[in-house]
């Protein structure tokens, strides 16, 4: 494993050659496959990798996926995971795959956000509306400029209405503006069928759909643990001020995201399955409480207070995740303070 950091005005697309490079230079030209998320994709890019005889899975931008829209209806969907389902589509020049793949949970968030979008453009399109309807705006071209703006803040949705802005006159000869919107149903039905669809790009023709898709999912996890920081500890590497306190954030996230994958690989082994979260929600129920006893001395006075640190006893299900995983709980932790004096 390894991490490299870059410049926050480098875009991810650049970083891709100086990666592959540094990581050929560490351990050497091996049978090794990139996984990579859309934003470092590129032609140049997967042109460099196939040129190092290396294979690659990725992503691909969402406007990509409409070249496959006639796949998106058929039956022959394969289920990797509960909830998650792909397909294998082969690449017009024959070296390549498409991995259509769809989540009910992608689906389930993209549709509420679809939803959310909607609902706030819609509300700004009726207000302009009404401001054109009373007269307060009267200038087309002002009306295109707010149009513009409510469809580059609601860019989600940006498709999902027809606008129109339009200057008619009345019997008295007078212009007066109109805005008129309606749903666009070509963009409903093209959300409807794409919510929850992604498409991955492969120059590994001769693997299953399930372990393509498994082997591009880690990525996943390689986000989780920076995202831990940013969710959990509220911060981010952005808010620091000197160079030397963001390498020590993300050294951080890294050490996390290694102890993280050796705990899957701990489980894996024990066969426990490789999903380390369930274990250490079922080891945080263990807890540990300080018991306080004061001590006499001969003169009946307390000289001495002493403390223990106990354990409580594990239940049946965590006693199996211990005896599995070759772990022995003490029935005693030893204070920080009693280390120091040892």
């Amino acid at each position: 494993m390894g991490y490299e950091v870059f410049d926050g005005n480098t875009h991810d697309s650049k970083t891709v050659e100086t990666i592959v490079r540094a990581m050929e230079s560490k351990y050497g030209k091996a049978n090794r496959i990139w996984v990579m998320d859309r934003g470092m994709v590129s032609e140049d890019n997967l042109q460099f990798v196939r040129q190092r005889g290396g294979s690659y899975i990725v992503g691909t931008p969402k406007a990509m996926l409409r070249q496959f829209e006639q796949y998106l209806t058929d039956r022959d969907w394969r289920e990797v995971q509960e909830g998650v389902e792909v397909k294998l589509v082969a690449g017009p020049q024959g070296d390549e795959l498409f991995v259509l793949a769809r989540s009910v949970d992608r689906r389930q968030k993209e549709r509420a956000m679809h939803q959310r979008f909607i609902d706030c453009m819609e509300a700004a399109l009726r207000k302009l509306q009404e401001s054109a309807a009373s007269g307060r705006l009267k200038d087309v071209e002002l009306a295109h400029r707010r149009l513009g703006r409510i469809q580059q803040r609601y860019w989600r949705a940006s498709g999902a209405f027809d606008v129109k802005i339009t200057t008619i006159k009345n019997p008295s000869g007078k212009a007066r503006l109109t805005v008129s919107f309606k749903r666009n149903k070509r963009w409903s039905d093209w959300a409807e069928l794409s919510e929850g669809c992604y498409l991955l790009r492969t120059n590994l023709t001769d693997v299953d759909p399930k372990t393509l898709w498994k082997r591009y999912i880690q990525l996943t996890e390689a986000e989780w643990a920076f995202r831990i920081a940013k969710d959990q500890l509220v911060i981010r590497p952005i808010w620091h001020h000197r160079s030397d306190r963001v390498k020590a954030h993300i050294l951080v996230c890294f050490l996390a995201y290694v102890l993280w994958k050796s705990l899957a690989q701990w489980m894996r082994r024990a066969g426990l399955g490789d999903a380390p979260r369930t274990v250490l929600q079922e080891f945080a129920k263990i807890k540990s409480g300080d018991v306080v006893l004061p001590a006499c001395g001969r003169n009946a006075k307390v000289s001495k207070t002493i403390r223990l640190r106990c354990v409580t006893t594990p239940d049946e299900a965590q006693k199996l995740l211990l005896n599995r995983l070759g772990l022995t709980l003490p029935q005693r932790l030893r204070r920080i303070d009693e280390v120091i004096q040892m």
